[in-house]
């Protein structure tokens, strides 16, 4: 198994948790894991994006020049990463804020309505997680098992409140593209 996947968007969406989140649950099922992050120097806004590699074997370098998925949570992510997407990959675009289609043939592509379906839970703020649902029942690289319990473990006791909303949002993450 070799996943190499790019999480991009703007400060504030998360972008950077959902590839912790990701890594987490990746070490947790005793894979092989980087996880770099990238990112402006302005707190809210700038542009945000991260590198996961999930593998069986050791991984040589966090740097991803070709991933086989790439997850676009706004425009400019889209216009930045869709090009260096493996032919053959799969582009996960968020068709909340994204007023494009994805331009590339040769890969698989999946439009997910992230805001629509954060805001339907009520909690604007689980948008990023119901993508990442969309990817792990795209890519099935660790279980939702596995995902849930890296929350709980990044959320901590004072917030295990928000557990429930989070397991929704992967839910309908999920459902958005089976």
């Amino acid at each position: 198994m070799l996943e190499k996947i790019t999480f991009a968007g703007f400060g504030g969406q998360g972008v950077l948790l959902m590839g912790q989140l990701l890594a987490y649950a990746a070490m947790i099922e005793d894979a092989q894991v980087s996880w770099l992050p990238s990112y402006g120097p302005e707190m809210r806004g700038g542009t945000a994006n991260c590198s996961v590699t999930i593998s069986d074997k050791p991984v040589a370098s966090p740097i991803i020049d070709h991933p086989n998925s790439v997850v676009a949570m706004n425009r400019p992510s889209l216009d930045k990463f869709e090009d260096k997407l493996a032919a053959g990959g799969r582009l996960l675009i968020n068709s909340s804020i994204i007023d494009r289609k994805a331009l590339r043939q040769d890969v698989q592509v999946y439009y997910v309505p992230c805001n629509e379906i954060a805001l339907e839970l009520g909690e604007a703020r689980v948008s990023n997680i119901v993508m990442l649902g969309a990817f792990l029942q795209i890519s099935q690289c660790v279980s939702t098992a596995s995902l849930i319990e890296s929350l709980a473990h990044k959320l901590g006791k004072k917030k295990a409140h928000l557990i429930p909303i989070n397991e929704q949002a992967l839910a309908r993450g999920a459902a958005a593209v089976r």
